[in-house]
């Protein structure tokens, strides 16, 4: 079963430390997406029904609402990524280079070198308690920075272009986005939306796909996700009442739609979102376990090596450290 190791929210998105061993269904995002591997074996993600690679050294950058999702290799143990869910109005404000929408010109990314050690340093940062990183949205906002730069080398626009601007100028997609928006709780049915801003069901779905890049059912349920996420990270709602107030007839179905969208059950990512409000020992238990399950499942990597990813700093943890970077 896919884990989340950790997850943190912050006013940039999300980033988060899945350890995955199942194929997800197609989704999209509203956030530029780049998902990076960490150890295990290789997958690939979909982007656009294309395969890219998802391997040592390689990335894959996702635009926002390109339609993608990960595959993994059969029977193969779990692929350990680094994700992030960047949002665009942040990194506009943020980014020393961003001009324009947070889009890629292209989808596989080389992730080796510096790169590399910019991800395995998240990444153990992520595991690690005690840690206060107040670096972390410098760290990511670079990372996200050179994988924009990168994506657009060698290309007509070449390396200063960050992005084309994307506008939704059809006045009945724009209705059909409010209307969407609107009704998320109320089990929106897309043919009334389709009939209510002057469509035929095809032409609308059509018309949709062209201006948004991905069909009305992979952005109703972004929105639903987005929702969900928001709920699970930030009240203490049960997760049952949160599906039902999405249109869903039962808890099972929401977790079954969290898992393929989402990576793990709703109940998980609400135990692992690390926010600043948690407490030192949720921290550490949070810490703990991931801990453990990295021992277990990464061969070569011994529990005392790792385990020293949760401890106050020491010689022989900057030590640790500095072989994992």
């Amino acid at each position: 079963m896919s884990e989340a190791l950790a997850v943190f929210h912050g006013d940039f998105g999300r980033v988060c430390l899945y350890d995955m061993d199942r194929t997800m269904v197609p989704h999209a995002h509203r956030e530029g997406h780049l998902i990076f591997h960490v150890h295990g074996p290789g997958g690939t993600v979909m982007v656009d029904d294309r395969p890219f690679p998802l391997a040592s050294g390689q990335a894959v950058a996702v635009s926002p609402w390109q339609g993608h999702y990960y595959c993994h290799a059969g029977m193969a143990a779990p692929t350990l990524a680094l994700v992030l869910y960047i949002r665009p109005a942040w990194f506009l404000q943020t980014s020393q280079r961003a001009t324009s929408s947070l889009r890629f010109g292209r989808v596989g990314i080389d992730a080796s070198g510096v790169m590399a050690r910019w991800v395995h340093g998240i990444a153990a940062g992520m595991l690690d308690p005690d840690l206060e990183d107040r670096t972390l949205e410098d760290r990511l906002c670079g990372l996200t920075e050179t994988a924009l730069a990168q994506s657009w080398q060698w290309t007509r626009e070449g390396e200063g272009f960050v992005g084309r601007h994307t506008s939704y100028s059809d006045f009945r997609v724009r209705r059909a986005l409010r209307l969407m928006e609107a009704r998320l709780g109320d089990g929106v049915a897309l043919a009334n939306i389709a009939r209510e801003v002057g469509l035929s069901r095809p032409h609308f779905f059509k018309l949709f796909r062209q201006q948004m890049g991905v069909t009305p059912t992979l952005y109703l349920n972004a929105l639903r996700m987005e929702e969900a996420i928001a709920r699970l990270a930030g009240s203490q709602e049960a997760v049952a009442d949160i599906g039902l107030d999405l249109g869903f007839a039962s808890q099972a179905s929401f977790s079954r739609f969290f898992i393929a969208n989402g990576v793990v059950p709703p109940s998980v990512y609400r135990r692992r979102v690390l926010t600043a409000r948690a407490t030192e020992a949720q921290g550490l238990r949070a810490g703990d376990e991931a801990i453990a399950l990295l021992s277990e499942r990464i061969p070569g990597v011994g529990r005392r090596r790792v385990a020293g990813l949760s401890r106050a700093p020491t010689p022989e943890r900057a030590a640790d450290r500095s072989r994992l970077h």
